[in-house]
């Protein structure tokens, strides 16, 4: 099949989340008042990504997969965040299957609150931080790190004649056996020990507001949540423009504030631990989560020519590659795409050219390549490229 370049437009999503603005911002559009959190580019069904001009036979992505002309193996997104998102993981691939089967057949509904499995597949993710300060909690800290975290809060309860116990047993639980599965667990099952732990947590950060500043934020957002305390056993980082993030399946994170652009598998599926008004389910969340400590999961990006950098995960697990990445390009450049493509112009204009047409983009415009291409990139500005 010869691929075709068709402009595309998505639909922005109101989350209550997202930053005022902030993704016409990014796009060189005015900017509302409301809140706009995520732009969605690709062929889920929940936001299928529709055609503007050059499509043949279809008016949407996801209409376009169902015709059988190919699948759209990742969803790229533009995501503004002005205060935090869940405390939330995604499954693997056999996790998905497996779950989404599971509910199908206790007849939960797709669109039912508590649904956990929307789909059947998998949703790694990454995301490039578009302005300096894209802050995220993401995956386990160190066990030894937490420990001295606790410390330091058992201590300011003493100093303000709180009750140590409950800090106490949150460092005894980290120092056992499996202590973070242990320790997040405990902390995310809630009870009259965790409800006493929140509430001192939340006065200490504010009589200590620098030095207990997540907290604190946190606790103002989502007062008596368990997540107050337990993004504290999760790294913390602020990332400058153009650093990236890898969240592989089972990793436990939260965006908290800030603009990037995201690519991850084609998903919806979203296992809530806290931070959130939305459907919790602890139980599954920690049949899922990778308990593993270590350092913050930084996706270095890879020059690959003159004007274009390479985002390409991989799997933690496994080392083999995730099937998807993301180009960075800020000039003329030939691109190789292993599959349908998706691009979007944040700064500047360009022109591509395939094997089938050109089209012309400004910023804030969209194209869809129907197939694998080599691609001719006139230009300067920004352009990312979702491929796999």
């Amino acid at each position: 099949m010869t691929a075709t370049l068709v402009t595309i437009e998505g639909d922005i999503r109101d989350y209550a989340w997202g930053t005022p603005g902030g993704i016409s911002r990014v796009l060189g559009r005015p900017a509302p008042d409301a809140p706009e959190a995520e732009l969605w580019l690709g062929a889920h069904p929940s936001a299928p990504s529709r055609a503007v001009t050059g499509a043949a036979g279809w008016t949407d992505l996801a209409e376009w997969e169902r015709s059988g002309a190919g699948r759209v193996p990742y969803l790229l997104k533009v995501l503004s965040a002005v205060s935090p998102l869940s405390l939330q993981a995604h499954p693997t691939p056999e996790q998905a299957l497996e779950g989404f089967a599971r509910e199908n057949a206790e007849g939960i509904p797709i669109d039912a609150r508590e649904r956990n499995y929307k789909d059947p597949y998998s949703k790694p993710e990454l995301i490039v931080a578009l302005e300096d300060g894209f802050e995220a909690l993401c995956g386990f800290r160190p066990v030894d790190e937490t420990i001295a975290e606790v410390d330091a809060l058992s201590a300011a309860a003493t100093d303000a004649g709180l009750d140590e116990a409950p800090f106490a047993r949150w460092r005894a639980l980290l120092a056992g056996d499996d202590g973070i599965r242990a320790a997040f667990v405990w902390l995310l099952d809630g009870g009259a020990d965790v409800e006493a732990l929140i509430a001192s947590v939340t006065q200490i950060a504010a009589q200590h507001p620098d030095r207990f500043e997540l907290p604190g934020r946190l606790a103002a957002g989502y007062p008596g949540d368990p997540g107050v305390a337990a993004a504290l056993m999760l790294n913390h980082v602020t990332l400058a423009a153009g650093e990236s993030l890898w969240l592989p399946a089972g990793n436990v994170h939260a965006y908290l504030r800030g603009t990037g652009m995201e690519l991850m598998g084609p998903s919806d599926n979203v296992l809530r631990g806290g931070l959130t008004p939305k459907h919790v389910d602890t139980g599954e969340l920690g049949r899922v989560l990778d308990f593993t400590g270590g350092e913050p999961p930084h996706l270095a990006p890879v020059p690959v020519a003159d004007s274009v950098v390479s985002y390409r995960p991989r799997s933690l697990a496994s080392g083999a590659d995730v099937a998807f990445e993301l180009l960075d390009v800020s000039a003329d450049a030939r691109i190789e795409t292993g599959s349908p493509a998706i691009g979007i112009v944040v700064e500047g204009e360009f022109r591509i050219t395939g094997p089938e047409g050109t089209r012309s983009l400004e910023r804030g415009e969209s194209v869809f390549v129907t197939d694998a291409a080599t691609l001719e990139v006139r230009g300067a500005g920004r352009l990312f490229i979702a491929t796999a």
